[in-house]
């Protein structure tokens, strides 16, 4: 065995249905072009981060444990499932030159919210298509069983809407990863981490009992200014939103406190087929946006307490800022969801002046005030499991017809010059390109 690995285990402290010892089969999305996307000069959001955890993926050799798989672009007529057709046609016309030349004009902008926070940049519906292709083929693999973790850390994108971008993002990889999944799996719950609220799943999903919501998340006034407590759903999914608002400065006891018992809750009442993780990691200590406080292996907790279910796992990414500590975090997300416990101590890699004086994996925590009240805190799992105790007990859902799960479409003749089609790399070819 590698000296900067160990076999992990343990798992929920809480009653569960699994054991997180046992060895998962884990697939693993990479488009090794994803880092070379640029949303331009002073912009917090770096795809670049991505190719940084896939260095300390491939050097800590945790490939050798899963099957790693690159995405095959989804197609305008895959995002067309949620976003609208004129959005899709938008985002796949424009660009910096079209700009120029003004064959898009400021109107189409504004109607579709493109601007400052989510600039137009060389490639960008290519880097929809990464990201949104590596979710949906995430769900498929699980859909077919060929998998029981599937993790897309180019996904995660959650603040997109039906007909606009929003903070960073333009086309809801999430929602696209979940009707696929529900083409075989009657529930799924999603699950958010990130600092800001999942405002975008939860209202694509905000009146169905097919799918529940739960996001945990700085509230006030704070970006995207949703997610209060009382917003439960509505209609058939009436109280399946659920909304931890939390303050400045949340650490790993506090959040844990939290997030296992109302999870556990959940996992008893709702009994969701499959999960989705959005892990973003601006609410690591020291985020260059966020202002919660947790650690890495904080953070880590919430998966491997799911992981612990044995239900079929979808992983994405998400927010994240410093993109030190997202490469970090996410690369020991990627052990945990293997099995195994990485050494602090950084191999080194391409990109491992990144990460000095220290050269070290692990965030800790900083000095700042904890803002969530023990009190506090209480209220708002007395009210969540409140809300939880409305529910029927596993929820029957009309189970009308099963649509057929995606195929991988064939590569084309005049599709040669273009990017291949997706396929397992093999182990030796993959060490070969880190």
């Amino acid at each position: 065995m590698d000296s900067s690995i160990s076999t992990v285990e343990g798992g929920a402290s809480l009653p569960s249905t699994g054991t997180d010892a046992t060895k998962r089969r884990v697939t693993y999305f990479y488009d090794p072009y994803i880092g070379d996307y640029y949303y331009g000069q002073g912009h917090p959001m770096k795809p670049h981060r991505i190719r940084i955890t896939q260095n300390l993926v491939c050097h800590y050799k945790l490939h050798r444990r899963m099957e790693i798989t690159r995405p095959f672009p989804a197609s305008a007529e895959d995002i067309c499932w949620f976003h609208s057709p004129d959005y899709v046609d938008f985002l796949s016309s424009v660009s910096p030159e079209t700009l120029y030349y003004q064959t898009h004009d400021d109107h189409d902008l504004k109607r579709f919210n493109l601007g400052e926070d989510c600039p137009v940049f060389d490639g960008l519906f290519g880097f929809c298509q990464a990201s949104a292709g590596g979710s949906i083929g995430a769900a498929v693999k699980l859909n077919r069983q060929d998998a029981d973790i599937a993790i897309n850390w180019a996904g995660g994108l959650h603040h997109a809407k039906r007909s606009g971008a929003s903070g960073f993002c333009y086309v809801n990889d999430i929602v696209l990863g979940i009707l696929e999944l529900l083409k075989v799996h009657k529930r799924v719950l999603y699950i958010d981490i990130d600092v800001h609220h999942g405002d975008g799943v939860e209202e694509a999903f905000y009146t169905t009992d097919r799918v529940m919501t739960v996001s945990f998340h700085k509230f006030g006034d704070f970006f995207p200014g949703t997610g209060h407590i009382k917003d439960i759903g509505a209609g058939s999914g009436k109280y399946y939103a659920l909304n931890a608002p939390l303050n400045d400065g949340i650490d790993d006891e506090s959040f844990r406190r939290l997030f296992r018992p109302i999870i556990q809750k959940v996992m008893e009442v709702y009994q969701p087929e499959a999960v989705v993780l959005q892990c973003g990691a601006d609410s690591l200590a020291g985020d260059r946006l966020g202002l919660f406080n947790l650690s890495v292996k904080g953070h880590a907790d919430c998966l491997r307490f799911l992981r612990s279910f044995n239900i079929p796992l979808m992983v994405l990414g998400g927010g994240g800022y410093t993109i030190r500590n997202v490469a970090r975090c996410w690369a020991y997300e990627t052990a945990v969801a293997v099995g195994v416990e990485l050494e602090n101590k950084l191999p080194y890699n391409d990109y491992y002046e990144y990460f000095g004086p220290d050269y070290t994996l692990h965030v800790e925590p900083i000095p700042m005030e904890n803002k969530n009240l023990p009190r506090d805190l209480e209220k708002i799992r007395n009210m969540l499991l409140e809300q939880l105790s409305q529910l029927p007990h596993v929820p029957s859902v009309p189970f009308q017809m099963i649509p057929s799960i995606t195929e991988v479409p064939e590569e084309r003749e005049e599709d040669i010059d273009q990017r291949p089609k997706p396929r397992i790399w093999i182990k030796e070819e993959y060490e070969s390109y880190c």
